[in-house]
């Protein structure tokens, strides 16, 4: 199965269910098949000119349901074993440097192994550096926090990662 990261809020003319927890600034996430048949969404259920209309048992493919199913499990049970992610994250911003200090609070786990900096240009979707920086609550790094993306994850000893959080300005 090809999984592919839409980085949209939405599609147009319609919102899922996670905009609002989003809203309430929670980590939420959507999943849609990449071909939509608009007549069987978003309808109410009837016959026009022969063209059956509504969200019927009898157009879904339930082979894709239990593939999507699976994928979903898998994401939320490798999400699981990792550590929480990083809270408090900040970026300095109390002087100009050409230099990036990091820092963020430690989380709580017993298996906790350490933290990650990643940093990526802004026109990429995906973290492309990283440096590992060990059990620490803070990090400079030699580049201008003008120029790229920076986020923190956390590490646990059996190496699982947690979802990378961006700093905010420090005030």
């Amino acid at each position: 199965m090809r999984v592919r990261v839409v980085w949209r809020r939405d599609r147009y003319l319609r919102g899922s269910d996670h905009i609002s927890l989003l809203r309430q600034g929670y980590p939420a996430a959507r999943f849609t098949e990449p071909r939509e048949n608009f007549n069987h969404e978003h309808q109410n259920v009837r016959v026009e000119n022969g063209v059956q209309f509504g969200d019927l048992a009898e157009f879904c493919d339930f082979d894709f349901i239990a593939r999507v199913t699976k994928v979903n499990a898998a994401t939320l049970w490798s999400l699981a074993q990792g550590p929480g992610t990083p809270v408090g994250v900040t970026i300095d911003t109390t002087r100009l440097t050409n230099d990036t200090t990091v820092n963020w609070q430690r989380g709580t786990e017993a298996d906790l192994a350490g933290y990650e900096v990643l940093w990526r240009e802004t026109t990429v979707p995906t973290w492309t550096n990283v440096i590992p920086v060990g059990d620490v609550t803070s990090a400079t790094i030699d580049l201008s926090k003008d120029n790229v993306f920076f986020g923190v994850r956390a590490v646990d000893r059996a190496g699982h990662r947690s979802p990378v959080a961006f700093p905010q300005p420090s005030r």
